[in-house]
């Protein structure tokens, strides 16, 4: 700004201060933080009455001293909690969740030491006042805020403006500021992924008015909604890889074996998780430029990861998202009180459908009374780091939000207590609304799911065994003598990993998708070697009511046999009762483009699935599942904004939607290399499909939906 000779050269620094003291003076500002103030006061003082007079042996519980005790207890929080985050920040990950909760007790333990009327004496009785006080306020600020999340908004602005006035003095700003930052005018990205939803379970909670934001957005025009197909694996370790890295191929299925290493993977686990990321990895991912993912299972070449499975590592340092969150009264204390009132929730719920017999159900204690309130925490916590990422102008973010999934696979996916987590999910999506004007850049909101989820009574419910049993009943005797090869000693020749020993014949689901796996030959085997290994394995396998297809490799290419039919995948051949019908039109692109990932067993089996209600038959303990073909498992979703272009009519399987959402970062100046028109990869795809669905002769049939 140019200084007006008849100007003082004092002038622009004396009107900068008035600008920041009627900033810090306005009425607005001081009405909010009088409210605030107002609140914290009556909150604690309930809390600590109530406290004390539960605690034996107190004897006066005045009100005057109690007034006292707020007021040490405001000053003591006002010395110790900065101090307090500023080592919660330097540990990082599990430190930082371990100060978080010692911070909240440390606080009142010291106002209650510094008590004049000393009603409590004693280390033991301090720390247990304490941790009742802290559990009391978490409760009574929910109350408060009648169980919607303002408390939350409030701390995440605070977050949020705190790291863009430390990024602006880092950018030679003002050192000292009390004017609010702007929105920035830059766009930017921001992907949310509603993990297990599918389109008809969405569009039916939509119209049913459960999801006030999303259907503000549908019914304004803003934002308009498609569904895409999955394909198989319908998975999230799989669509992941397609989104995040236009690389299906590389995953099977959530589990699988390797013929080549002796290996056993799971894709949930981190070391696994990490050998996978570099096979999916080109360095083109769909957050290569800048971008952050929050709770994926890989990075999509991001910049900044937070909570992704193949980096396995809590935030460190730098995510100061991740230590507010721990530090604050309203998050992780906030977060672990309501969570064990999730617990006796999922208690209840479970109780209710024992007691109406709903069918159909599976068993919902164990490690899933934990889950529930785990699922809980780290939705919160992912949104306070992606209000982070949006203060610091991140350019895309991508971020993982799997409270529905989890609940659905216990529950069902259409049951009350699944869609009550889904309206939670909801309500963060109006959160991250409420905070985008406190954001770095203009961020646009594309909400998207990775598969959808098909219930249905389990397999060993339906036939008293479970699918191990059954390949071990068909195999049983029938095994012919085989020279040990080298996978199937290798497979405990890992001393950092130590693994137990691996079956001849190894079974490995996921939902209602198992693979089957003849661990001592390093190649895949075709039909005749099978059944020169075990004669009955095929054929019983293939008749069995619970299993609806058996693919296996003949002479001529991949074949699916059913009880009564076969299917041969290479050029539509139908032999008897076609098997494929009850799974739809795409079910025989899906097995063609299936047999070609890396390490499919040598058997691939789906479970049977009903015409009618088109329930499955899991092969694990679940009764929402996901994995195979058969109901909505495979009919993921996709929300954006109306006015954006998409490229294909049809987004068929997880690359497509991999190369959409490259396109639009593009689109939006986000991408430093726009997405090659010519991709070869997905030029050869598109070519597969139309070869096999513009064939003479091809099977068509219209997918029908109950209700």
């Amino acid at each position: 700004m140019a200084i007006s000779p008849h100007e003082p050269p004092a002038a622009p620094v004396l009107r900068s201060w008035r600008a920041e003291l009627r900033a810090l003076l306005s009425w607005r500002r001081i009405l909010n933080r009088l409210r605030a103030v107002l609140r914290s006061a009556l909150v604690t003082f309930v809390v600590l009455t109530v406290t004390l007079w539960l605690m034996p042996g107190v004897e006066s519980n005045d009100i005057v001293d109690t007034l006292g005790l707020v007021a040490i207890v405001a000053g003591v929080g006002a010395v110790l909690r900065p101090l307090l985050l500023l080592g919660i920040t330097a540990l990082g990950g599990w430190g930082a969740m371990l100060l978080g909760v010692i911070a909240q007790v440390v606080v009142i333990v010291v106002a209650l030491e510094l008590d004049p009327a000393n009603r409590i004496s004693g280390l033991p009785s301090l720390v247990i006042t304490a941790i009742l006080a802290i559990i009391g306020a978490a409760i009574v600020d929910w109350m408060a805020d009648s169980g919607t999340d303002d408390t939350f908004v409030r701390e995440a602005r605070r977050l949020m403006r705190g790291v863009r006035r430390r990024q602006a003095r880092l950018a030679g700003g003002p050192v000292l500021t009390f004017r609010r930052p702007r929105q920035g005018a830059e766009p930017g990205l921001l992907m949310v992924q509603f993990d297990g939803l599918s389109e008809p379970v969405l569009r039916w909670a939509v119209r049913a008015g459960n999801l006030p934001t999303l259907g503000h957005w549908l019914r304004s025009g803003s934002h308009t909604m498609r569904g895409w197909h999955t394909g198989l694996p319908s998975t999230t370790p799989a669509s992941q890889a397609g989104i995040l890295h236009g690389a299906t191929r590389q995953i099977p299925a959530f589990r699988w074996f390797e013929k080549d290493t002796g290996k056993l993977m799971v894709t949930n686990r981190p070391r696994d998780a990490a050998v996978l990321e570099p096979r999916l990895s080109d360095g083109r991912g769909l957050l290569r430029d800048g971008g952050v993912s929050i709770g994926n299972a890989f990075s999509g070449d991001a910049a900044v990861n937070l909570l992704t499975v193949s980096h396995a590592a809590l935030p460190g340092r730098s995510a100061r998202g991740w230590a507010a969150f721990m530090a604050s009264p309203y998050g992780f204390t906030r977060a672990l009180v309501l969570g064990v009132g999730e617990v006796f929730t999922e208690l209840h719920q479970a109780r209710q459908q024992r007691r109406r017999n709903l069918q159909p159900r599976v068993s919902r204690s164990g490690a899933f009374l934990a889950l529930r309130p785990a699922s809980m925490l780290l939705r919160d916590v992912n949104v306070s780091l992606i209000a982070e990422q949006m203060a610091r102008g991140a350019p895309a973010i991508y971020c993982d939000l799997v409270d529905y999934d989890e609940v659905a696979h216990h529950a069902g996916p259409a049951r009350p207590e699944s869609m009550r987590q889904l309206e939670s999910l909801d309500r963060m999506l109006g959160v991250i609304e409420r905070l985008a004007p406190e954001a770095a850049r203009r961020y646009h909101l594309v909400v998207l799911s990775d598969h959808g989820q098909s219930q249905g009574a389990t397999f060993r419910q339906r036939y008293g065994e479970s699918l191990d049993e059954v390949v071990e009943r068909f195999s049983a005797g029938d095994e012919a003598e085989a020279p040990e090869s080298p996978a199937e000693s290798e497979a405990t020749e890992e001393p950092e990993f130590p693994e137990p020993p691996v079956a001849p014949l190894l079974v490995v689901s996921s939902g209602n998708l198992a693979l089957v796996y003849l661990t001592k030959f390093t190649e895949r085997l075709d039909r005749a070697a099978i059944d020169r290994q075990y004669p009955r394995l095929i054929r019983g396998l293939a008749a069995h009511p619970g299993i609806g297809l058996v693919i296996v490799r003949d002479a001529d290419g991949p074949v699916a046999l059913g009880t009564s039919g076969s299917h041969r995948l290479s050029d539509g051949t139908v032999q008897g009762i076609d098997p494929l019908l009850p799974y739809g039109p795409r079910a025989r692109y899906d097995l063609l483009r299936h047999q070609e990932a890396v390490h499919v067993g040598d058997l691939v089996l789906i479970s049977c699935v009903d015409p009618v209600t088109e329930e499955v038959a899991a092969f694990e303990e679940l009764v929402g599942s996901h994995g195979g073909l058969g109901g909505w498992q495979t009919d993921a979703v996709l929300v954006h904004p109306a006015r954006w272009p998409v490229t294909e009519a049809e987004l068929d399987g997880p690359d497509a939607v991999h190369h959409q959402l490259v396109e639009w970062l593009a689109m939006l100046g986000l991408r430093t290399q726009p997405p090659a028109a010519d991709d070869e990869a997905l030029q050869l795809e598109h070519e597969a499909r139309k070869e096999i669905f513009e064939r003479p002769g091809s099977p068509r049939l219209s997918r029908t939906h109950d209700g």
